[in-house]
């Protein structure tokens, strides 16, 4: 487990380079400083782990923007609300099982990235700007399959830029900001489908109060153990977690 969230870092770490080079990529030219003496392994040098490090801080704003993570952590804390237990799960649950879940999720997007930029990288056999190129194809191709055409076309045509042959000339700026609307859509969609059977406890616990004239007892205290209850005969993580993986199916 350790070595999976070490390349995952890792991932994140070349999404991030990808990104920044992709963003200035017009302003800045391309300057090749080589710090250390020849034959030196790349990665190794002062400028590369300085690069490394600097990457490394932008790594949760990577995480949430173009992986799973912002669908998954969306539908866990609607299931939380909806369930009316303030803070249980806390967030640290929460937060941990939405990253390991992440992990799961991109673990063939990781492993691709692995195989085809950042091994031939640390060999030797290709240049950190061809990396970083081999990088972006199959973060693109996942982003790409969970983006909603519509969101894609606002965020070109505000850029003007032109119509792609394929998700490969899609520019990492335009990409992941489609991405993330679309994320953000789709978690609330599957959100309000778990919050329906929740509210319909609710309802009928508050017109039961009512009729009986209690009328001052919170419905709340009422319906939560009956909530809970039914979380937990229908298996309801298990769901949840079901629901979440089958949506990321191509």
């Amino acid at each position: 487990m350790n070595k999976k969230i070490t390349i995952a870092i890792t991932m994140f770490m070349l999404a991030g380079m990808l990104l920044s080079r992709t963003a200035f990529a017009d302003p800045i030219p391309n300057i090749d400083i080589q710090i250390g003496g020849e034959g030196e392994t790349p990665g190794t040098s002062s400028l590369s782990l300085i690069l490394l490090i600097t990457v490394l801080s932008i790594a949760p704003a990577l995480l949430v923007l173009m992986t799973s993570f912002t669908r998954i952590v969306i539908v866990l804390g609607f299931v939380r609300t909806s369930l009316g237990t303030q803070q249980t799960p806390p967030n640290q649950v929460l937060i941990g099982l939405a990253l390991f879940l992440t992990l799961f999720v991109m673990a063939p997007t990781f492993s691709t990235m692995n195989e085809v930029a950042l091994q031939p990288y640390l060999k030797g056999e290709i240049s950190q700007t061809e990396a970083l190129q081999k990088a972006q194809d199959p973060i693109k191709k996942f982003m790409f399959s969970h983006t909603r055409e519509k969101d894609l076309l606002l965020f070109m045509n505000y850029t003007g830029t032109e119509k792609p042959e394929s998700y490969e000339d899609i520019p990492l700026t335009v990409m992941v900001p489609a991405f993330a609307i679309s994320e953000l859509k789709t978690g609330f969609q599957m959100g309000f489908m778990i919050f329906i059977p929740f509210l319909v406890i609710d309802i009928v616990v508050a017109s039961v109060l009512m009729a009986m004239g209690m009328m001052m007892l919170p419905p709340v205290m009422i319906s939560l153990p009956f909530k809970i209850l039914l979380f937990v005969l229908v298996d309801g993580w298990y769901l949840v977690v079901k629901s979440m993986l089958m949506s990321f199916n191509p």
